[in-house]
Formats: structure tokens, sequence, C-alpha cells
């Protein structure tokens, strides 16, 4: 284990949830990255990109840590979801999404703040929606879970009786790829299994 502190550059209670089950120590400090999504470049690259900047943002504050940062995007078609701000919104992008395939992507990026060893990686999780009838649409809109959620779904809480299944990391698509992560933790000293 090292003597390094920790630190999850997000503020994300679902982040901070699953870093905690690798049960290492780690503290939470939220980064001041002004992420732009509309940069040109592949959803792979992209994620990195901005979890690159969240961590570094953060890695500039502190001394002798390793920082880890992610971003997700939901992508259907080639063409990043955002989150939804009405249900007029939210009703579009489950039409859209019925019955059919899309991708969350999640970057991370992990910086060593003492020896500045940088790492980024992205995974893919597929999710496979059921076919939606226009009443299941509008019950899931009205639990407001579809809200200021990208893609208009959560497929860890009530959203997951929309979805048929999914192919890749689960916890990947809740924010941060935990068995990756662990994987890639190693080469920065710290070993959790």
């Amino acid at each position: 284990m090292t003597s390094k502190k920790i630190i999850l550059a997000s503020t994300s209670p679902r982040r901070k949830e699953i870093l905690a089950k690798l049960k290492i120590p780690f503290e939470v400090q939220e980064s001041d990255y002004e992420e732009d999504m509309a940069l040109d470049m592949p959803a792979e690259k992209l994620v990195e990109f901005l979890s690159l900047g969240k961590a570094k943002a953060v890695a500039d504050k502190n001394k002798n840590a390793i920082v880890i940062a992610a971003d997700t995007i939901v992508v259907f078609n080639h063409q990043r979801l955002g989150k939804p701000k009405t249900p007029e919104k939210a009703r579009e992008m489950l039409n859209m999404l019925s019955g059919k395939e899309n991708q969350i992507v999640t970057g991370v990026t992990i910086i060593d703040t003492q020896t500045g060893q940088t790492r980024s990686f992205h995974e893919i999780t597929k999710v496979f929606f059921d076919t939606l009838t226009p009443e299941i649409i509008e019950a899931y809109i009205k639990t407001g879970e579809p809200l200021g959620r990208a893609g208009a779904y959560a497929l860890q809480d009530i959203g997951a009786l929309i979805i048929n299944h999914t192919e890749g990391d689960f916890l990947s698509a809740m924010g941060l790829p935990l068995k990756r992560l662990a994987k890639e933790l190693e080469d920065f000293g710290i070993k959790v299994l």
C-alpha cells in the first residue's frame, strides 16, 4: 500500500460509493475544471480528455497524492446524449432509445502528483433497451428520474425496469470502472487484492 493520500476528484455520490468498494482510504476533492462537452472528438477520446482535465486541476493543488478523476458520456448512433431538462426532451430521448442499443463511455485518469506518472483509459458498456410503450415512457417520466440524467435514464435505479440487458462493466456505466481501476492502480503502487 502507498503512503500517498488517494484523492477522488469528484463529488459524485455514485463514484464515491464505487471507489469505497476497494476498501482503501481516500478523500474527495471537487475539481474546478470547466468541461467542454462540445469538443470535436470521439466520445472515447473526449471522456479521457475531460477526466485528465479534472485530475490535473486537483493534482495541481496536492503534493504526494494519487488523484483519480472520471467522466461519463451516453452515446447513441455516434450522438452524445446530454441531460434532458424538460419532460418533452426526456420523452424524445426515451422514444429514440426504445428497443435499441446505446453506449455508456466512461473515461478515467490517474495522476501521481509526486512522480508525474499519468494514465488515462476508458471503458464502454453497451445498454440494450426494452421496446417502450408510450404508457411506460410517461410512467417513467413521472418518477422524475429521467430529468437531469444523461440519456434520460439511470440504469442503477428504477430505470433498470426499462433496460433489457447490458454488456460490459456495470459499475463503469454508473461512473467508475472498478475492476479496470484496481488493475491500473497496481502500476501506481496500490495493490487492492
